[in-house]
C-alpha cells in the first residue's frame, strides 16, 4: 500500500508548538485520545488493518535538516533545544490501537507519554480521511487541475473582500494532493490579485516549508483539556495561559478560549492575560454573539478590542468568512483560519466529521490511575468524552445538563 504521510512536518504547526510547551513543564505526564466519528461512518471490510499499517509507516518518518531549517527560520519563538527533541524522535505503533466492529464502525486510542503521543492526532486523522477516499474509490478520477481553479477563485475572492485568511485543512484533506494543490493556487493567487485581503499562509508546516510560507497555529482544545483533567475546569485556563506564557514568552499570543465555553474563559481573562495574549480564536458557537462577548470582555478591561485579533475557525466557507469579516472588521482585527472548505471541497464528495481528542491523564507515570476528561465548547454538538465525565464538568462549571 501506498504511504501517505511520508514528510515528518507534513502536520500541524499547534502540534509541534504544543509538544515544546508540553516537555517544558509537564514532561512526565501520561495521556490517553480516542477517534469518534460523529456522523458514524461504515468504513469498508480491513480499513482498520491498512489504517494499522499506515501507522507502522510512520517509524520510518524523521525530520529532515532541511525541515529544521525551515522550522529555525520561519518559527523562531520555539526554542533550540526543541529541535535536538525532534531530530531524535520515532513514532512508535505500540502507542497506538486501531479496531473496526462487525458493522464496520472505526475504533482507535492512543496512549503513552503526552509529548510523543501528541504528534499522533493530525497524521492519524488525514491518514484515516484519505485512506476512506482511497478504499471506497471515491477519489478515484480527481480532477486536481479544476481543483486548482476553483480553490485560486476561493482566494481571489476572500482577498478582494479584504480577509485575511489561512489555510487549516491537514486534518479532513481529500488527499496529501488536495492541500497541496489548493495551497499552491491560494500562494499564487496572492502574488497575483491585488486587494485589502490576504493569503496569511498554512497550519501545515511542511507546506508552509513548499511554498515558503508563513507556518500558522499556536494550541488546540488538548491542551486545556488535559490541565482540567488534573487540576479540574474551573481553573484550567489559567493555568494553561500561565503556562503558554512561561514557554513562549509572548509570542505565539492567540488564545483559543472555548474549550470549556466563554462563561469560565472570561472569568479566567484577567487585564494581564488580555493585554499579554494578541488575541483569540473562535472556534464554537454563533460568530457574531462570540465577538460581541469578546469586545465587551475587552472594555470592561479598558482595552480597545480593534487593537486585538481574532481568528475565527468554526467550520467557515468562503461566503461565511466574507460575511463575518463586514461584520468584525471595524470591531477588531478579523482573520480566518479555513479547513475542510479548502481542502475537501469536491463534487460528489462528503467530507469526514472525525476528531481525535485527549480524554484522559495522569501528572506523572508514577500514578496508578488516569482522571477523565473532556471538551465542552459552545456547541453541545461537539461535546466530546464520556457522557458521565461531561455531565461532572458541566456541574462543576455550573452549566446545565443537556448531554443525551
Amino acid at each position: 500500500m501506498r504511504q501517505i504521510i511520508t514528510h515528518f512536518t507534513d502536520d500541524d504547526l499547534y502540534k509541534f508548538t504544543m509538544c515544546c510547551a508540553v516537555i517544558d513543564t509537564y514532561p512526565r505526564t501520561q495521556v490517553k485520545y480516542s477517534f469518534t466519528d460523529r456522523d458514524h461512518t461504515v468504513y469498508p471490510p480491513g480499513f482498520a488493518e491498512a489504517v494499522s499499517e499506515q501507522i507502522a509507516m510512520l517509524e520510518n518518518v524523521v525530520i529532515t535538516d532541511e525541515e529544521i531549517a525551515f522550522m529555525r527560520r520561519r518559527c523562531t519563538y520555539i526554542p533550540t533545544w526543541f529541535y535536538s527533541y525532534l531530530k531524535g524522535f520515532r513514532y512508535d505503533r505500540r502507542w497506538v490501537k486501531v479496531s473496526q466492529d462487525e458493522e464496520g464502525h472505526l475504533a482507535i486510542s492512543f496512549e503513552g507519554c503526552w509529548s510523543d503521543t501528541i504528534l499522533l492526532e493530525v497524521k492519524v486523522l488525514a491518514i484515516v480521511s484519505e485512506l476512506y477516499y482511497m478504499m471506497t474509490g471515491k477519489a478515484d478520477g480527481i480532477d486536481y487541475e479544476a481543483y486548482y481553479d476553483k480553490s485560486y477563485a476561493k482566494a481571489s475572492r476572500m482577498i478582494e473582500a479584504g480577509c485575511n485568511f489561512s489555510d487549516f485543512g491537514t486534518r479532513r484533506r481529500l488527499s496529501f494532493a488536495s492541500q497541496d494543490v489548493c495551497v499552491k493556487a491560494m500562494s499564487e493567487c496572492n502574488k497575483a490579485v491585488a486587494g485589502p485581503g490576504r493569503f496569511v499562509g498554512t497550519s501545515n508546516v511542511y507546506f508552509a516549508m513548499k511554498y515558503d510560507l508563513v507556518p500558522i497555529g499556536t494550541m488546540a482544545h488538548e491542551f486545556v483539556c488535559a490541565i482540567a483533567g488534573m487540576y479540574g475546569p474551573l481553573m484550567a485556563n489559567h493555568i494553561a495561559m500561565s503556562v503558554w506564557s512561561k514557554t513562549y514568552r509572548g509570542a505565539l499570543g492567540t488564545y483559543l478560549y472555548d474549550t470549556y465555553g466563554w462563561r469560565i474563559f472570561s472569568l479566567n481573562f484577567s487585564e494581564d492575560f488580555a493585554n499579554m495574549f494578541k488575541g483569540l480564536r473562535v472556534d464554537s458557537g454563533d460568530n457574531r454573539r462570540q465577538l460581541d462577548l469578546i469586545v465587551d470582555k475587552y472594555r470592561s478591561l479598558n482595552i480597545d478590542p480593534r487593537t486585538k485579533q481574532i481568528v475565527f475557525s468554526n467550520g467557515l466557507n468562503v461566503d461565511e468568512a466574507i460575511e463575518i469579516n463586514r461584520y468584525a472588521s471595524d470591531k477588531c482585527q478579523p482573520s480566518f483560519g479555513i479547513g475542510t472548505h479548502f481542502t475537501n471541497d469536491f463534487p460528489g464528495i462528503k467530507p469526514m466529521n472525525i476528531v481525535i481528542k485527549l480524554v484522559a491523564v495522569k501528572i506523572t507515570e508514577s500514578w496508578p490511575f488516569y482522571s477523565l476528561t473532556c471538551k465542552l465548547s459552545e456547541d453541545e454538538g461537539k461535546y466530546t468524552g464520556d457522557p458521565s465525565t461531561v455531565r461532572r464538568f458541566l456541574a462543576t462549571l455550573h452549566l446545565p445538563d443537556r448531554v443525551v
